[in-house]
């Protein structure tokens, strides 16, 4: 299949807590071709892997790692997605595809559908990490730069994000719903796209498009308002609630961002929404993915009119030989217990409990020992609420013992009568006993070493996917960039201290044990100003004390700023 017209992709979900309803909503009443949703995150990766690792044999019944939210959320849309011919792509099989495969097909096969269900494998790659370990392959943590020899938890499963194009062969086969696993938050849009206009794996100028399409729209509402740090600006309607978005791919890979116009819901599609999500999770002007790599130094973003946004001039290179995998470790165990501070002197109770506690606990059996102290007390209260303070105790461990109750709850709780004046603790005490915590380290692999494959077993087909031959290589650490303005900002004239909000939108990310923070303004005068104001040493200031000596990657999208 090949068309001109553009493709119109609708999001209906981006994480496992996403509303829903958004699929039926979409399948029922929006004008699209595709639909795509994205269960997955870093979170459920290590909790459904884990969960899948440390089964028993043989397996009790009923038990499978996928995301069940999804199939609630299939299911009053399967009719609306065969009578309107709309195909579906979703990361939703976490850490058991081929079981959803088996739900879906059985869930359609009770309404008496028709719909052909594919499924994709080559995500789970721990035998391949144990083959490369076994034969001394240094992995590298591409956060932190620790060698997983180094690491002290080992690895009880692996994970890889695929591309898009086993999602594409299936299309191609006669797919109507493709189920994954783990493939990049982007890959159904751009296998969408990639089925929809013919795009062969080398029509990389395309797909670098596609994949920004699919970042803007991969968390549902992200793009539609939601998160959004103007979000006091947003068009209001008879709903609180937002429109989803869809995006239209054109053959070229430019594209509009555009929102399901139900005609009662809030939220908008703007520029600064827009520049908002493109912000969300970058990690420099190489955006990548398995298929590609997307360059967006040189983007541009227009509002061509009310909630329609075009998207153009995105730059490209050939896909990495290697992607990103996540290993998970069982880390230990972990408690919690919460005091609160009312009145005067929280800090000086804050210094006394966690002394007393330091005292009381057996701090050599733990492997982290943390206390916080969150909020302030308003200076005339006009409630108990606004007068409290939450104390947080927070202990790990490797042994589970080192924090039972005896170990750590009651210890915590019985200093209450020698402490700070109208000591007060949580009584649930749900949190303060032992529960299992994972680790994570994040990596690369080959992409030859996985089994990409696409499977269609009703139609008896499994498609091998192979590897990308024409690559580059994977660039870990991307340039620190100072600002090429050199002028010092005019502080000659009246001034306003102020919280830098006032002026300038930020959006934040992570992936994994990184994360990001884009800062834009909205008129272009403004841009000069947050260049010189924003450098590295100024962002390592205010982090202040959260700020540990980590990398920090500064570099600028002149493009994307102001008006």
């Amino acid at each position: 299949m090949v068309s001109f017209e553009p493709v119109r992709v609708g999001s209906a979900s981006g994480a496992v807590m996403d509303l829903p309803q958004n699929l039926s909503i979409l399948a029922k009443h929006a004008e699209v071709d595709f639909i795509i949703g994205d269960w997955m995150s870093e979170y459920n990766m290590t909790k459904r892997g884990a969960a899948k690792a440390s089964r028993r044999e043989p397996e009790p019944a009923g038990t499978a790692e996928y995301e069940d939210q999804f199939v609630e959320s299939l299911e009053p849309a399967l009719e609306d997605i065969q009578r309107r011919g709309i195909r579906l792509a979703v990361n939703a099989g976490a850490s058991d595809a081929e079981k959803l495969y088996g739900e879906v097909t059985a869930l359609i096969h009770s309404k008496g559908l028709s719909l052909k269900v594919a499924w994709i494998e080559g995500d789970e790659v721990f035998d391949a990490v144990q083959n490369g370990i076994d034969a001394g392959h240094q992995f590298t943590n591409i956060t932190t730069g620790e060698n997983l020899s180094d690491w002290e938890f080992d690895p009880i499963y692996a994970q890889g994000y695929l591309g898009c194009c086993g999602i594409v062969e299936a299309l191609r086969a006669g797919a109507d719903i493709v189920i994954c696993g783990r493939v990049a938050d982007a890959a159904p849009t751009m296998a969408a796209a990639a089925f929809w206009h013919g795009w062969s794996r080398t029509h990389y100028a395309e797909l670098a498009h596609s994949l920004i399409a699919g970042h803007l729209i991969e968390c549902s509402f992200y793009v539609t308002g939601g998160n959004f740090s103007g979000f006091k600006s947003l068009a209001q309607g008879t709903s609180c609630l937002l429109d989803p978005p869809i995006a239209h791919i054109f053959s070229d890979g430019t594209f509009e961002v555009r929102k399901h116009e139900s005609g009662c819901r809030s939220g908008q599609v703007t520029r600064d929404t827009c520049r908002s999500q493109l912000l969300y999770e970058l990690q420099g002007k190489r955006y990548y993915n398995s298929d590609v790599v997307a360059l967006v130094d040189q983007i541009t973003i227009e509002e061509k009119e009310d909630n329609v946004v075009l998207v153009k001039n995105i730059g490209f290179d050939r896909p990495p030989p290697t992607t990103k995998i996540g290993m998970t470790a069982h880390g230990g165990f972990q408690a919690e217990v919460h005091y609160f501070f009312t009145g005067l002197d929280i800090q000086e109770k804050a210094v006394l409990l966690e002394k007393q506690l330091r005292t009381i606990l057996d701090t050599k059996s733990m492997s982290l020992l943390k206390f916080t102290t969150t909020g302030s007390a308003a200076t005339d209260p006009a409630s108990q609420d606004l007068a409290t303070v939450d104390f947080r105790v927070f202990a790990q461990s490797r042994d589970e013992s080192a924090l039972s109750s005896d170990n750590f709850l009651r210890p915590c709780f019985n200093i209450v009568m020698s402490t700070y004046p109208g000591a007060t603790f949580a009584t649930d005490a749900r949190q303060a006993l032992p529960k299992p915590y994972l680790e994570y380290f994040v990596t690369i692999l080959p992409q030859a070493l996985m089994h990409h494959r696409a499977h269609l077993p009703g139609l008896g087909l499994i498609i091998d996917i192979p590897a990308p031959t024409d690559t580059v290589p994977y660039i870990c650490h991307q340039d620190i960039e100072e600002s090429a303005t050199k002028r010092a900002p005019d502080s000659s004239g009246p001034f306003t201290s102020a919280p830098m909000g006032y002026v300038v939108h930020a959006r934040s990310g992570d992936k994994g044990s990184d994360c990001n923070v884009g800062f834009y303004v909205r008129y272009e005068d403004e841009y000069e100003w947050l260049c010189t104001l924003l450098t590295t040493s100024k962002i390592m200031e205010m982090l202040g004390k959260d700020y540990k000596g980590g990398r920090i990657e500064r570099f600028e999208l002149p493009n994307i700023q102001g008006t």
